[in-house]
């Protein structure tokens, strides 16, 4: 036969696709809703990933901020104006203790001051003034802005003046929210904002002052007008790192421990849906395509006996393969895009973020080629099976490749046909290429192609023991058994069918969805106690121990507290030496050395509300050993670990402690604020402060400002109600659309395994020819297909829930979550893939039923 030109094979390729429309409609529908699933799943949580970290940025009011405590250098400073040079805007705030006074009673109060430079502050977010205005319109260099509590102590009113330092002020407005709020310092005082030209003139930046100086960074966005990239940050952090080694430098990713998790733990799930979605539609090609082929035999049977080469014949369904994967993959970009588009619509009830939608086409075009090549990739095996048919074993093929067990046969096979080798090692290369693509992460794509492996080669073993075990137990029990449950649990390992190969791939699809929804019940209920209405929004500064039990009573019985409130003792403290070394020659990794002379002790004989143990373990109740527990962040920066030993200094008092434990704080807790915990009897005797945390109604926390001012004067009222209702919201809308896109993929994943079972329907119409012929009637062949559906899907969910659990405990392990065993969603999955599978299956079958021998006979 001449050579087979491409125009002549895509032609035959294309006539095959016209006369079994149905027959391809299960592939091109896998290869849709697998990329429609990607590309919609990842585009829209990109767009809105994007969006959230525009409102994480807010909470810090820049892409970065660098605290530091001392004077930058001439060399600093000339860093800092090269990095300027580049695009990078840079504005400084500069935080501080005075006093300040009313030219009317010059009565003196101690006031927390931040000088800011209201043309560039802040880069994100705003300032919210009550009357509303922008900042930059009230803060000028004879102006200041208050915040209430500051009005009430000192009976002013709104254009009053205020003195600070040597200079006289008009107050011209009250500030309700600070963007930045969370990441600045929660200082004695209300909060007085003021200029930085104000700030000269007041004479309060003497030399040897005890300023705090925060510079905000801006990194300009691309050039493309895409958004900013995490790249670029994390870039300008590491080189602000080095050039400004005595500075503690955090991204807009470190403000919040919540929102930071959310995203994170968001972002993994996210990528992990995606490559569900990717998975699930491979399956579908690979069982629909198979099927296909299989049918395909005799007429490439009849083709070599017309003299057409093997090589000849791949190239037809190469190519037909080729298209089918091209035209899923175009339906499956449509269908995503409208998902994109749609996404913000049914979820604006939900969320409150103005996600710039747009189709990505790097997105596009990521689903459409990982449509399309994993399209090649699972139907490769079954072409290669092409260069073994032989004309004169055609009809033999059924009995000739099921006699063997399932597993003998797949070994005869590799080791008779040492091409499937290689297109194994294509499939595995291909898959870590398109993970690794997708999750942006070349660990990730190793790890899920070769866990991917691994769980099919244990599914596929699964599924070859369980149908042992059927045709043991029929061979003991074949006489007991009524005939049709008999002849439908016979069926799962007769000649021809290819219930092994359907038992792995409806398997891990369950396994799949099953790890999808478990993952996601487990991160959103997490995030839910992250989001809780009821955390601490109102934060206490000074209490002394003689008020700490009055407090505690007027808080209790004040209108809008919701919770008992929290209490923290503190014992200020400073740090001598670390593991023997004086403090002064430690080494610290962008940690202020003045910050040592300043660290708040405080006890607990169990971790308190809010941490959770990273390393080491907690000291029981009885301990009076000198041990310490440390936030995690700030051991990396101090240098210390699990058994390291820290000397502090209290007074006159020496401690030395060793670290037992490291901790990690969600921020939104009053022990937060003190990031050294040691047992109570090590800080028996020392002078104690102490701080608070309760929640209160937003609209009531003047109220409460009020009341305790009136009872407590000297005690410090810090409103970060405003500033955590952000938080909150970012991380409930996180919630929403984690499980909208779950519950979409897990949508996609199911109609993906319905084709897949649905694409079965083709291998039973000579099953139901013969039987229809030897007497069967309609309901006994009903009852033996709906035994074989039935059983199928309760052992496909079976193995699939089982690895789903098993996935799950280890993921949520790496995200840091505590895994729970789902009894009822474990029990309803069997349920539901059972139910699936027999509805699914009756779906494509039903016909069959219907039509008479010879006209199927005719058709074949």
């Amino acid at each position: 036969m001449a050579s087979l030109s491409y125009a002549s094979a895509i032609k035959i390729a294309a006539r095959e696709m016209r006369s079994s429309r149905g027959k391809f409609f299960f592939v091109i529908l896998s290869v849709a809703i697998g990329v429609a699933a990607l590309t919609g799943v990842r585009g829209f949580s990109s767009s809105f990933r994007g969006a959230l970290l525009t409102r994480a940025r807010s909470i810090m009011a820049g892409d970065l901020a660098a605290r530091m405590f001392q004077q930058i250098t001439p060399e600093q400073q000339k860093g800092l104006d090269q990095i300027a040079a580049e695009g990078v805007e840079i504005t400084p705030v500069t935080e501080l203790l005075s006093m300040a006074s009313s030219p009317k009673t010059l009565d003196p109060l101690l006031v927390s001051l931040k000088a800011v430079d209201p043309n560039k502050y802040p880069f994100y977010g705003k300032v919210d003034l009550e009357p509303a205005d922008a900042l930059s319109a009230q803060l000028r260099e004879d102006t200041v802005v208050v915040a209430d509590d500051l009005l009430v102590r000192l009976h002013l009113k709104v254009s009053d003046q205020l003195t600070v330092g040597s200079k006289v002020f008009r107050i011209t407005s009250v500030v309700t929210n600070e963007p930045d709020r969370l990441s600045g310092n929660f200082q004695a005082g209300p909060r007085v904002l003021i200029s930085r030209k104000g700030l000269q003139d007041s004479g309060l930046l003497a030399p040897g002052s005890h300023a705090g100086q925060r510079y905000l960074f801006k990194v300009p966005p691309p050039r493309n007008g895409a958004p900013i990239s995490e790249s670029a940050v994390a870039d300008l952090k590491l080189r602000l790192e080095k050039l400004l080694p005595e500075a503690q430098v955090t991204d807009y990713r470190e403000t919040n421990p919540a929102l930071t998790q959310g995203l994170d733990r968001a972002t993994s799930l996210l990528s992990l849906m995606s490559l569900v979605a990717l998975v699930l539609g491979a399956i579908g090609v690979a069982m629909a395509m198979r099927a296909h082929l299989q049918q395909r035999l005799d007429t490439i049977a009849i083709m070599k006996s017309l003299g057409a080469r093997s090589g000849q014949i791949i190239k037809i369904y190469v190519l037909q393969t080729l298209l089918l994967g091209v035209a899923g993959g175009l339906l499956g970009v449509a269908l995503g895009a409208a998902v994109q588009l749609a996404f913000p619509i049914l979820l604006a009830k939900f969320i409150n973020v103005p996600t710039e939608i747009h189709l990505q086409w790097r997105t596009t075009l990521t689903g459409l080629g990982a449509g399309v090549l994993t399209t090649l990739l699972f139907t490769l095996p079954p072409l290669l099976d092409i260069r073994g048919v032989r004309p004169i074993l055609i009809f033999r093929r059924a009995v000739e490749d099921n006699d063997d067990p399932f597993v003998t046969a797949i070994v005869r096979k590799i080791t008779k046909n040492y091409a499937q080798i290689g297109a194994g090692v294509l499939i595995l290369i291909g898959l870590a290429a398109i993970a690794t693509t997708l999750s942006d992460s070349a660990t990730v794509g190793k790890v899920f192609s070769i866990g991917l492996v691994i769980v099919l080669a244990v599914l596929l073993a699964a599924s070859a023991a369980v149908l042992a075990a059927l045709r043991f137990f029929l061979s003991r029990t074949r006489l007991q058994l009524p005939s049709s449950l008999r002849h439908g649990l016979a069926n799962l390992y007769r000649p021809g069918n290819p219930s092994a190969a359907l038992l792995a791939a409806v398997g891990m699809g369950v396994m799949q969805i099953m790890t999808v929804y478990l993952v996601q019940q487990a991160v959103v209920s997490e995030l839910h106690i992250a989001s809780a209405p009821d955390l601490p929004n109102v934060f206490l500064i000074d209490i002394t121990t003689e008020e700490i039990d009055g407090v505690r009573s007027l808080l209790t019985a004040q209108p809008g507290v919701t919770i008992a409130p929290e209490l923290l003792p503190v014992v200020t403290s400073r740090i001598i030496a670390i593991n023997g070394v004086p403090a002064s020659e430690v080494k610290l990794t962008n940690f202020p050395r003045r910050m040592l002379q300043s660290i708040n002790l405080t006890w607990s004989a169990t971790p308190p509300p809010g941490t959770k143990l990273s390393a080491g373990k907690w000291w029981s109740s009885e301990s009076t050993a000198p041990q310490v527990a440390i936030a995690k962040r700030q051991a990396d920066r101090l240098g210390v670990k699990v058994g390291s030993n820290i000397t502090f200094a209290a007074q006159d008092h020496q401690i030395v402690a060793t670290v037992a434990a490291l901790t990690e704080a969600d921020g939104q807790h009053a022990f937060s604020r003190a990031e050294f915990v040691l047992p109570q009897p090590v800080l028996a005797g020392l002078p104690v402060v102490w701080y608070g945390g309760v929640h209160a109604d937003p609209t009531k926390v003047e109220l409460l400002q009020r009341a305790l001012y009136k009872a407590y004067p000297t005690v410090t009222v810090i409103n970060v109600a405003a500033a955590l209702e952000t938080v909150r919201t970012v991380v409930i809308q996180i919630t929403y659309v984690i499980q909208f896109l779950s519950a979409f993929s897990i949508f996609a994943g199911v109609v993906i395994l319905a084709s897949s079972i649905a694409g079965t329907r083709y291998r039973r119409i000579r099953e139901v020819v013969v039987m229809k012929t030897l007497g069967a009637t309609r309901s006994r062949i009903a009852t033996v297909f709906s035994i074989e559906f039935a059983v199928l899907g309760l052992v496909a969910g079976l193995v699939g829930v089982g690895f789903a659990n098993l996935i799950a405990r280890v993921l949520l392990h790496r995200l840091d979550i505590v895994y729970h065993f789902q009894w009822v969603w474990t029990f309803a999955a069997l349920a539901g893939t059972a139910g699936l599978t027999v509805v699914t299956g009756w779906a494509a079958s039903h016909r069959i039923l219907g039509q008479k021998p010879l006209e199927v006979l005719r058709e074949e």
